[in-house]
C-alpha cells in the first residue's frame, strides 16, 4: 500500500487528551447532555467532507482521527454514524487485510500494524448492519477466520524475536573476549547485563503481543457476531469455513476464543441451519463436544452448573452420529456429573439449566445411559415437580422466558417417561439387570404414573385458562403437545378433566389448521429452545397430528364421543384428510412417503361410523368425505407405497356406504360408481389361491402390510356386503369387475382358508349378493355344486343358495 508510511504519520496509539478535543475556549466541548454543540457540528461537516473526497488513504485516516478528537463516537447519532460509515467505505480496511496477509512489498508497514488497523476499521464500520452484510465486508470472512486459528502478529512478533536473538548471539560471539576484561564491582560481566537487556525485550515482545492480539481477535470476533446476526448471516458464515476455524479456535484456546468463540458458535447452533451445520462439518463438532463433556465432568460444582447450557447447544441433531460410539462415552460421561448434581439440593434457577440438559440427553440415546431406575425415577419426579410449580398459579399468571425453557425441557422428559411406562411390558420384579428405566419394577412404575399424573393435571389446570387470543403463545403449543402425548396413551386417569378439556384442545387445533395464525412466532421460538424433543421443524400446523391418537381413544367411548360431537370434530377431520391429500397428491413419485396421521385420522372417522349411524346419514361432512374418497382411492390403489392409506379410504368409504339408502333413480351417481368399482379392484387383489389345492394365501402386493391392512380388508369386505343389501345396484358393478367370479373361483380352488374372520367376511360378503341378486345366487350355487374347496365349507351361503 503506497500511502502507509504517510497513513503512520497521522495515526496515534495515545487517546486524546481532555483538552484536545475541541478549542482552546471549549467552544467544541461536548453537550453535557451528549448533543454535539453548534462548532462541533460545523467542523465535522468539514471532517465529513474532507473524508468523502480524500484523494488517498493518508487523507482518509487523517480525517477520521479528526472525527474522533472532535467529536467522540458516544455524542454521535445513528445518522451520522452512518454517513461516516457510507464515506470510509470498506476498499481501505479490505485492502489493508490482504495487503498484510499476501505480504506485500509495496507497504512500508509491518504486516501486523496493518491487519491491526484494517480489523478495527473493519470491526468499527460493521456496527452497521448495512456494511455487515455488504459483499466487500463477507469476502474479508475467511481471512479473520485465519487470524483466529493462527495469529500472524504472533507470528511477526516471533520472527522478530528469532531475529534478535540471532543478532544478540552474533554480539556476543565477537565480544566474548572484551566482556571476559570488564567486570563491574559486583563481580559480574558486561554481557550478562546485556543478557538482561534481551531477556527483557523479549518480554516486552511478548507482553506487546499479546494486547496486539487480544485487540486483533476481539476485532475479529465484533466482525463475525455482526455477521451471524444478520437474518442470512448463518448460511454465510458455513459457507464460507466458520464453522471448523471456529472449532479449532477454541480448541487452541486462542484469546477470547474460550469465550467469544463458544458464544458465536452457540448462536450459530441455535439457528434454523444447525442440521445443515451439523451435517456439513459433524467430524469438528464431534471432536469439540467430546472436549467440552471433558471441561464438563472435570469442573467444580459451581463451574458445572453454569455449563449446562453452554454445552446443550453442542449436542447433536437426533440424526446426526446417533451410532457414535465416542458420542456415546461423551453421553455417558455428563451424565455420570450429572447424576450427584440432581441429587442434591438445587435452587429454581440452578435445576432448570440442569433438566434441560437432561432432557436433551434423553432425546439423543435415551434411557439407557441415563443410570439405574432409582435415579431415572428421581429424575422424572424432579421434572414434574418443576411443572407443578410452574403451572399451578393463580389464572393470568404466565411463567417467565426462562421458565418456559425450562418447562420445556421437563416436558421432554415427561415425555419419555410416558412412552417408557405406558408402552412397554412392566417387570413384576427385580431380578432384572438394573440398567434402564426399562427395568422399573411395579412399584417404581406406579410412582412414576403417580407423578406423571399430577403434572399433566397442572398442564390441564393452565390450559384450561387459555382464552383463543392466546392460541400464539408457542409455550401453549409446547403444553398442548406434551400434554396429547399423555393422552395418546392414557385416557382413563383424569377422564372428566381430560373431557372438560376437550373445547379447548379441538377449538386450539381447528384454530391453527386453518391457518388464523402466524406459523412464525412457533417456528423462531421453538427454534431458540434446546429441546426440539421432535425429529424435523415444530410447525402448529401439526397440532391435530399430536391430538389425534388420543381422539381414536376417545371417539370409541360415549360420554367423550358425544362432546366431540356437538364440537364438529367429525367436520376438522374430513377438512384435515382433505388437506393432507392435495399435498400428497402434489408430491412426486419419488418423494411419496406414508402419513401415520392420515390412517389415524380415518380410524377415528371408522369408530363414528361405526357407532353413529344416525350422524353419518344426517351430517354434510360426511358427504364431503365421500367426495374426497371418490377422488382419491382411484390414484392410491396404484400407489404401493401408500397401500395402508389405501385400504383406510376403502374400508372407510364402504363402512358410510353401507348407511346410504338406496338411489330412487336404482343407479348410483359417477362417484358412487368410480368409487366402489375402485373398491372391488382393490379388495380383489389381496387373496390369492396359490397353488392348488393349497390353501388361501396375502397376495405377494400385500403381503408386506397384511399386519396393518388385515383387519381393514377383512372390516371392508364386511362392509361391502352391508353396501350390497343397503344399495342393490351394486351388484351389478359386482358382477361386471368380475368380484363374484374371481373369489368364487378363488375358494372353489383351494383346500382351506387361512383363519376364521377371513372366511366370515368373505361368506357375510357373498351370502348378501346372494340374497338381492338372483343371477349371482345361480352363479354361486353352480360353483358350489361343483367345487370341491373352500366354498362348500361356507354353510350359511350354502343354505342360502340352495333355498328355494
Amino acid at each position: 500500500m503506497a500511502d502507509g508510511t504517510e497513513a503512520t504519520a497521522v495515526v496515534s496509539d495515545d487517546p486524546p487528551k481532555p483538552e484536545e478535543q475541541g478549542d482552546s475556549d471549549g467552544g467544541l466541548d461536548g453537550d453535557p447532555e451528549g448533543g454535539l454543540t453548534d462548532a462541533q457540528t460545523e467542523l465535522l461537516e468539514k471532517c465529513l467532507h474532507s473524508l468523502k473526497h480524500a484523494k488517498n488513504d493518508s487523507h482518509t485516516l487523517a480525517a477520521l482521527l479528526l472525527i474522533t478528537r472532535v467529536c467522540p463516537a458516544n455524542q454521535l447519532d445513528k445518522s451520522t454514524l452512518k454517513r461516516i460509515f457510507e464515506a470510509v467505505g470498506l476498499n481501505l480496511p479490505a485492502r489493508l487485510l490482504v495487503t498484510a496477509v499476501k505480504g506485500a512489498d509495496t507497504s512500508s508497514l509491518p504486516p501486523h500494524e496493518l491487519l491491526s488497523l484494517g480489523m478495527a476499521l473493519l470491526a468499527a464500520l460493521s456496527t452497521d448492519p448495512d456494511m455487515a452484510s455488504h459483499p466487500q465486508l463477507l469476502a474479508t470472512i475467511p481471512i479473520l477466520l485465519g487470524i483466529l486459528v493462527d495469529s500472524p502478529v504472533r507470528q511477526h512478533q516471533q520472527v522478530q524475536a528469532g531475529n534478535v536473538e540471532a543478532d544478540h548471539e552474533k554480539q556476543s560471539a565477537g565480544s566474548v573476549g572484551a566482556e571476559n576484561n570488564h567486570v563491574d564491582a559486583e563481580g559480574r560481566t558486561d554481557s550478562r547485563n546485556e543478557g538482561d537487556d534481551h531477556s527483557e525485550a523479549r518480554r516486552e515482545s511478548t507482553r506487546q503481543s499479546s494486547k496486539l492480539d487480544e485487540a486483533l481477535f476481539a476485532d475479529c470476533y465484533q466482525v463475525l457476531t455482526a455477521v451471524c446476526m444478520l437474518p442470512k448471516g448463518p448460511d454465510q458464515l458455513l459457507s464460507r469455513g466458520a464453522i471448523p476455524a471456529l472449532c479449532q479456535a477454541v480448541q487452541q484456546n486462542q484469546y477470547f476464543s474460550r469465550d467469544k468463540g463458544l458464544a458465536l458458535l452457540c448462536c450459530l447452533l441455535s439457528s434454523t441451519i444447525k442440521d445443515k451445520i451439523w451435517s456439513k462439518h459433524s467430524a469438528q463438532l464431534l471432536s469439540l463436544l467430546v472436549d467440552l463433556s471433558k471441561d464438563f465432568c472435570q469442573a467444580r460444582d459451581e463451574d458445572r452448573l453454569d455449563k449446562c447450557a453452554e454445552l446443550v447447544h453442542f449436542l447433536p441433531p437426533l440424526e446426526v452420529n446417533a451410532e457414535s460410539e465416542e458420542l456415546k462415552g461423551a453421553v455417558v460421561c455428563v451424565w455420570a456429573a450429572l447424576r450427584p448434581m440432581l441429587q442434591s439440593k438445587l435452587t429454581p434457577r440452578q435445576i432448570g439449566p440442569v433438566l434441560v440438559l437432561s432432557a436433551c440427553l434423553l432425546d439423543l440415546f435415551g434411557w439407557e445411559p441415563v443410570g439405574p431406575p432409582k435415579f431415572c425415577c428421581l429424575l422424572v419426579n424432579r421434572a414434574c415437580v418443576e411443572v407443578r410449580m410452574g403451572l399451578e398459579e393463580p389464572p393470568g399468571h404466565n411463567p417467565s422466558p426462562e421458565m418456559q425453557h425450562t418447562l420445556t425441557g421437563c416436558y421432554r422428559i415427561m415425555e419419555a417417561a410416558i412412552e417408557q411406562a405406558c408402552c412397554q411390558a412392566v417387570p413384576l420384579t427385580d431380578a432384572q439387570p438394573q440398567g434402564c428405566i426399562t427395568t422399573l419394577t411395579l412399584q417404581q412404575s406406579r410412582q412414576v404414573l403417580g407423578v406423571l399424573e399430577e403434572a399433566f393435571s397442572a398442564q390441564i389446570y393452565h390450559l384450561q385458562q387459555v382464552e383463543p387470543s392466546g392460541y400464539a403463545d408457542p409455550f401453549i403449543f409446547a403444553t398442548f403437545r406434551c400434554l396429547c402425548s399423555w393422552l395418546a396413551e392414557e385416557t382413563s386417569c383424569l377422564k372428566e378433566e381430560v373431557t372438560r378439556l376437550l373445547p379447548f384442545l379441538i377449538g386450539y387445533s381447528r384454530s391453527h389448521l386453518q391457518g388464523e395464525r402466524s406459523e412464525q412466532g412457533v417456528s423462531d421460538w421453538m427454534s431458540s429452545m434446546s429441546v426440539s424433543g421432535e425429529r424435523g421443524a415444530w410447525t402448529r400446523k401439526d397440532a391435530l397430528r399430536y391430538l389425534l391418537p388420543a381422539l381414536c381413544h376417545l371417539s370409541a367411548e360415549e360420554g367423550p364421543r358425544k362432546v366431540l360431537l356437538t364440537l364438529d370434530t367429525q367436520a376438522l377431520l374430513v377438512d384435515f384428510l382433505s388437506k393432507c391429500w392435495t399435498l400428497l397428491r402434489g408430491r412426486s413419485k419419488t418423494s411419496l412417503t406414508r402419513d401415520p396421521s392420515m390412517e389415524t385420522a380415518c380410524s377415528v372417522l371408522l369408530n363414528l361410523a361405526v357407532t353413529e349411524p344416525e350422524r353419518v346419514r344426517e351430517d354434510p361432512s360426511f358427504k364431503a368425505l365421500e367426495d374426497l374418497l371418490s377422488e382419491a382411492l382411484p390414484v392410491l390403489v396404484h400407489k404401493p407405497c401408500l397401500q395402508v392409506i389405501g385400504a383406510n379410504f376403502c374400508t372407510l368409504g364402504l363402512m358410510i356406504g353401507r348407511l346410504r339408502p338406496a338411489p330412487a333413480s336404482g343407479s348410483g351417481e359417477p362417484s358412487q360408481r368410480r368409487f366402489f368399482s375402485t373398491a372391488l379392484r382393490f379388495l380383489r387383489s389381496a387373496l390369492d389361491a396359490g397353488s392348488s389345492p393349497g390353501p388361501l394365501q396375502v397376495s405377494s402386493s400385500w403381503e408386506e402390510s397384511w399386519d396393518e391392512t388385515a383387519e381393514l380388508w377383512r372390516l371392508g369386505v364386511q362392509a361391502l356386503g352391508g353396501c350390497v343389501r343397503a344399495q342393490p345396484w351394486i351388484t351389478v358393478l359386482v358382477r361386471e369387475e368380475g368380484w363374484l367370479k374371481h373369489v368364487a373361483a378363488m375358494l372353489a380352488q383351494c383346500c382351506a382358508i387361512p383363519d376364521q374372520h377371513t372366511q366370515a367376511a368373505l361368506e357375510e360378503a357373498l351370502s348378501a349378493m346372494a340374497e338381492q341378486c338372483p343371477t349371482c345366487k345361480m352363479e354361486l350355487a353352480h360353483m358350489m355344486t361343483s367345487s370341491k374347496g373352500a366354498l362348500r365349507s361356507m354353510k350359511k351361503l350354502k343354505k342360502l343358495v340352495e333355498a328355494k
